[in-house]
């Protein structure tokens, strides 16, 4: 079993600014849709998270970095992987890579939140699955 997710994507041209060059703010799109397909991998969805446990999970923060640029049309693929698992949340890092290229990589701090926006355990079933990955 690989300890990573792969997500592809291809740029359209509403990704793109007016230079053609693929948005900044995109590449936040880009990683939450890697990150949910990540979810999914893991035999859950969002909405499965909130109807059995009654939790959320959201972005803490977020540290990104670009590297290089990508335009209309770049085939991209976002390489997920698990950093760190505590009671509550966990750490993924994602890099966006282009032909072999890294072009931007965050690290990014999600937290299980219940309905109230509290902080809440992962559930177990949950943290099993995430633990299988763990970097």
């Amino acid at each position: 079993m690989s300890n990573s997710f792969k997500f592809n994507l291809k740029i359209y041209y509403e990704d793109t600014d007016a230079g053609g060059v693929v948005y900044y703010a995109n590449y936040l799109k880009f990683l939450e849709r890697a990150r949910s397909e990540a979810i999914y991998e893991l035999g859950f969805s969002n909405t499965q998270l909130k109807k059995e446990f009654g939790i959320l999970i959201i972005v803490k923060s977020c540290k990104i970095e670009y590297k290089k640029p990508t335009m209309f049309e770049d085939k991209l693929s976002i390489l997920t992987i698990i950093n760190k698992i505590t009671k509550t949340s966990f750490i993924m890092k994602q890099d966006i890579i282009r032909n072999r290229e890294l072009v931007a990589s965050a690290d990014i701090h999600l937290v299980s939140v219940n309905s109230d926006g509290k902080p809440t355990k992962i559930p177990e079933k949950l943290r099993n699955k995430l633990n299988e990955y763990v970097n």
